[in-house]
């Protein structure tokens, strides 16, 4: 599904309408003063659903990040989903930054599976295992990347976009998770990351690591 980057997701349009209209009638009714934490909740709901539109790197065997966020884990680990031993590569968003998820690589989507879950803190590495999640399997021309959407202790709501058989392109908007959350990113185990413990990244412009040649 394209998506045209109309700054504001849509996920967040009934949430700022519904803000914008509490803030007006009170501010209608008992007065500006009053209203004022009323519009400074809404300023946090118009950042929260940002979604601009991002520069996309075209290096052939770039990895890009699907979400924006901090990196908290690089490591060896085995992929559950596709059933391998893999490069793992965690990014964690907080409230502040963008929640618009996307595809970090052009290929086929294998397989979509979801699971229920606890909704831990999202910066934890067990949240991965425990939490709901909705992970994405990417046949990327032979390599396989999964990217894995995990709610975190304040996000209830994982929304997913794509269907498996859907050819995704690098930087394609396929789901968004609201309010805090984590993206772990599963890559062959011959990737090689471009990225440390605690660097920030930024959904589709940021390069999360390089295929093997």
């Amino acid at each position: 599904m394209t998506y045209p980057h109309p700054i504001l997701a849509r996920e967040g349009w009934p949430f700022i309408a519904a803000s914008v209209l509490l803030s007006v009638i009170v501010w209608a009714l008992a007065g500006f003063w009053w209203s004022l934490p009323l519009w400074i909740w809404t300023v946090f709901v118009v950042q929260f659903f940002r979604d601009p539109a991002r520069p996309i790197p075209r290096e052939p065997l770039a990895v890009l990040s699907p979400a924006d966020g901090r990196i908290v884990a690089i490591s060896h680990a085995f992929d559950p989903y596709a059933q391998r031993d893999a490069l793992k590569i965690s990014v964690f968003m907080n409230v502040f930054n963008v929640h618009s998820n996307r595809s970090p690589v052009d290929g086929q989507l294998r397989d979509v599976q979801y699971f229920p879950g606890k909704f831990l803190n999202a910066d934890l590495d067990k949240a991965s295992e425990q939490n709901e999640r909705n992970a994405l399997v990417i046949d990327c021309e032979g390599r396989v990347v999964t990217a894995v959407q995990v709610a975190g202790l304040i996000a209830r709501r994982i929304l997913c976009y794509v269907k498996p058989g859907e050819t995704l392109l690098r930087g394609q908007r396929f789901g968004f998770i609201r309010f805090g959350s984590r993206v772990d990113v599963y890559l062959p185990l011959d990737a090689q990351s471009r990225v440390s413990i605690g660097d920030k990244v930024y959904a589709s412009s940021t390069v999360l690591a390089n295929f093997a040649a």
